[in-house]
C-alpha cells in the first residue's frame, strides 16, 4: 500500500522533471534539412549514408541551422548551430543530390579573384585556387605565400566570402 506522502513525492518528481531536462535537437529534423539541402527525398536513395546518430544529445538550436557543402566533391554536408558555443556536424552523403552533378568552374592552380564582403565594405585580391569547385562550393585558396582560407565559388575565376 502506497502512502499519501509517497504520492506527493512522485507528483513533485514528475512536475520537476521537465524544468530540469534540457531540450535536445530533433535529429530527424536535421536529417530532413540535410535531405532538402542536397535536393533528395529524405527516404530516397542518394542522400546521407545514414541518419544522424541517434545517440547524439545536441542542445536544441534556437536559430535556423546553417548547412554548407564541405569539400569540393560534395560528399559531406556541414551542419552548424550558429550560436556562440553552438555545435557542428559533418554528415557524409552520396554526392551531389538528385543527379545535380555540377562541373567545376574553378580548377586547382587557377588564378582567382577573392572578395571578402561585410556590412558597408568589400575587399578583393588575387589568389590561387588550391581545390577545384563548382559554383556554390567552398574551396581553399591561397593569398600570397602564407595565407590560406576557404571561399565560396561565385563564378569562373571568382570566389568570395560574406563576413558578419
Amino acid at each position: 500500500m502506497i502512502r499519501r506522502s509517497t504520492y506527493s513525492i512522485l507528483a513533485l518528481a514528475v512536475c520537476a522533471t521537465p524544468a530540469m531536462a534540457q531540450p535536445f535537437a530533433d535529429l530527424s529534423a536535421i536529417d530532413r534539412e540535410v535531405a532538402n539541402f542536397i535536393g533528395v527525398n529524405p527516404n530516397a536513395p542518394g542522400g546521407a549514408f545514414a541518419p544522424v546518430d541517434r545517440r547524439l544529445k545536441l542542445t536544441a538550436c534556437n536559430r535556423p541551422l546553417n548547412l554548407a557543402w564541405q569539400g569540393g566533391r560534395r560528399q559531406t554536408v556541414l551542419v552548424q548551430c550558429p550560436v556562440p558555443g553552438g555545435w557542428k556536424l559533418y554528415v557524409p552523403v552520396y554526392g551531389a543530390g538528385a543527379g545535380q552533378i555540377s562541373q567545376p568552374v574553378v580548377s586547382r592552380g587557377d588564378s582567382v579573384n577573392v572578395t571578402l564582403s561585410g556590412p558597408g565594405f568589400s575587399v578583393s585580391q588575387s589568389a590561387e585556387a588550391l581545390e577545384a569547385g563548382a559554383v556554390g562550393e567552398w574551396v581553399r585558396v591561397r593569398i600570397g605565400k602564407d595565407t590560406e582560407l576557404r571561399a565560396q565559388v561565385l563564378r569562373p575565376g571568382a570566389v568570395g566570402m560574406n563576413l558578419p
